[in-house]
């Protein structure tokens, strides 16, 4: 194994939890109540799906302008106040790899102007040699190219690189890449055919680097 692709949201930072904020207060301000269990149903995937969902849930009774502007108007107040919530053993992890000799990258549903935004506040950005975006492939998570993507940038075959994963739809787009994947639950907890399928279920980034240590 010679490389590591992270993916984000859940996983290097606890900015899902932020989400569920944003659409609970986002859900009461335009009527609908809180919606911060539209989280669960989005975990994962890029833009244009996540407004599929809402709109597949929500109908007409909610504007799709209306939610991306309140949604920005959050996230965008709570970054101005706040650093990026970073995940427990990242730091750790990151710091191992680059001493083990990995190669890393991110791979992220995520627009690229959240994702360097949070890496550079996180202190973490001059770890990876390259970062892809939701809006840099034509399918979105479940689909393998966000990963296919990370690889070929990375100079690595698939099947020679770790994925770090902790949404379902991330999990099935690592693996249909043939990346080794590795489940760190974060809102969603595997299930037994998840655990069957996957590498290993680790509790947090600290138990990844003990995974990797025992496995190479």
């Amino acid at each position: 194994m010679k490389a590591v692709v992270f993916d984000m949201d859940g996983l290097m930072f606890d900015t899902e939890a932020v989400f569920v904020k944003a659409w609970d207060w986002v859900g009461e301000k335009i009527g609908i109540g809180k919606a911060g269990f539209m989280v669960m149903e989005t975990l994962g995937m890029n833009m244009e799906l996540t407004k599929q969902k809402w709109r597949e849930r929500f109908g007409d009774r909610c504007s799709e302008e209306e939610v991306t502007k309140l949604t920005f108007e959050y996230i965008d107040g709570f970054y101005a106040e706040n650093k990026v919530p970073v995940k427990k053993g990242l730091h750790n992890l990151l710091e191992y790899l680059k001493k083990a000799g990995y190669r890393m990258a991110v791979a992220s549903s995520s627009p690229m102007k959240d994702i360097e935004r949070n890496l550079c506040d996180a202190g973490v950005r001059d770890y990876f040699s390259a970062i892809v975006s939701g809006d840099m492939v034509e399918n979105s998570k479940p689909a393998p190219d966000i990963y296919l993507k990370a690889c070929e940038q990375l100079s690595q075959k698939p099947e020679e690189c770790y994925a770090l994963e902790d949404s379902p739809s991330g999990l099935k787009a690592a693996m249909a890449a043939g990346c080794k994947t590795v489940n760190v639950p974060d809102l969603w907890q595997p299930d037994d055919e998840t655990r069957a399928c996957v590498a290993a279920v680790c509790g947090d980034l600290d138990e990844v680097i003990d995974f990797i240590k025992i496995n190479n």
